[in-house]
């Protein structure tokens, strides 16, 4: 193990029915209003949001609502948020929905506290030095956005897909009821599945060091993802699957996988922002199509571990096989894995190469990754 720093606030409340708590777990929080933000309006049609809002009434804490948060979510829409917490003097941000919807939260709390555009944390103008307090109920695991205090907004103005975070952005509650994710298309189930993968992989492949434990730890997350979306696939009203499936999400990014880890990046999700930025393709699909392309370019950099994967995932020996097991799996489950699956044209391969290689200098990989690389990888994609 390297030496590492591990911290991590959040605290999860899991399990049926917590969601109708969470106006006391705010109130211990000191906290009085909230702006409550979400996507669609599901939630005031499956009675959730009627649950929430009476909970918070019963605490005492005043809200105001702003939904229409979409898959890729777009600063245009942080910044109308931003907007109605300021005008109403809010304390504190309630996020109900999946990654996109608490994505936005963490930037409206940083926004909310900062005099000039919300953007410029983004793009590294500025640092998050206050936030107002975060909170959020979730109605689909993927991202882990639930317990780390990352975001990745779009800005469709000017093409961009980028992140912010800061330890002040950090949930302070999450609620995780596997119940309230039951819903969930198969086409989602597919994304979200495919999103864990790529935050495993993107470590577990790149990381100059790692350690067994950590090792052990991601491939226990892939073959939990992997059981559960079976399983799901199946009986969508498997709580208990929903369960794992929903914690292995939380557990692919709430800082485990990088504890003791030395020398990792997240190559495949440098080169998909590409693809939200530019052709608003869902993150999940986008990446089924990167990542097995991604894994084909880089194999013999690592190989061993990618023969490792091979093994403990497909029961296959070779890298190649790991790879193809890994495309058959996606294919299975409805994840595109080709530009024409994901509704692309070979034609759009240049300008993602252009818009990733701003990611890569962004992220310190422009000398790993030029414009001619990405294009390369993603041509493997293209069939």
């Amino acid at each position: 193990m390297r030496d590492f720093t591990f911290y991590n606030p959040t605290r999860i409340e899991f399990g049926k029915g917590k969601e109708e708590n969470i106006g006391q777990y705010i109130k211990a929080f000191g906290v009085g209003s909230v702006l409550v933000l979400h996507g669609s309006d599901r939630i005031k049609k499956d009675g959730l949001f009627d649950s929430i809002t009476a909970s918070l009434e019963e605490q005492g804490i005043r809200f105001e609502t702003i939904g229409g948060v979409i898959s890729n979510p777009l600063i245009s829409r942080v910044r109308d948020a931003i907007e109605v917490v300021k005008q109403n003097g809010l304390q504190g941000i309630l996020a109900v929905g999946g990654g996109s919807v608490l994505d936005s939260a963490k930037a409206v709390a940083a926004g909310a506290k900062y005099d000039n555009d919300v953007w410029d944390f983004f793009v590294g103008k500025a640092e998050v030095k206050e936030a107002l307090p975060v909170f959020s109920i979730m109605t689909l695991a993927a991202t882990g956005s639930e317990m780390n205090p990352y975001g990745v907004v779009t800005n469709s103005e000017t093409q961009q897909k980028y992140a912010i975070g800061a330890p002040l952005l950090f949930p302070k509650v999450s609620v995780i009821n596997p119940d309230l994710m039951a819903s969930v298309t198969p086409e989602y189930l597919a994304y979200s599945a495919v999103d864990i993968f790529s935050h495993c992989l993107d470590l577990y492949f790149t990381a100059s060091y790692l350690p067994g434990y950590t090792t052990a730890l991601i491939e226990n997350i892939l073959e939990t993802v992997m059981r559960t979306t079976n399983a799901l696939m199946n009986n969508p009203e498997d709580y208990d699957a929903r369960g794992e499936f929903a914690w292995a999400a939380t557990m692919a990014l709430n800082g485990n996988t990088f504890v003791g880890v030395e020398g990792n990046a997240y190559d495949t999700h440098m080169i998909e922002h590409a693809m939200g930025a530019l052709y608003n393709v869902p993150h999940g699909a986008g990446l089924a199509v990167v990542l097995p392309a991604w894994m084909q370019e880089i194999k013999d950099q690592k190989l061993e571990r990618f023969e490792r994967f091979a093994k403990k995932l497909f029961d296959v020996d070779s890298a190649d096989e790991g790879i193809a097991g890994l495309t058959q799996w996606f294919t299975s489950i409805g994840a595109p894995v080709t530009f024409a699956q994901a509704g692309l044209s070979e034609d759009t391969v240049d300008p993602i190469a252009e818009n990733a290689f701003g990611n890569a200098k962004l992220w310190g990989m422009d000398q790993v990754y030029s414009k001619e690389r990405i294009a390369k990888i993603l041509k493997l994609a293209v069939k």
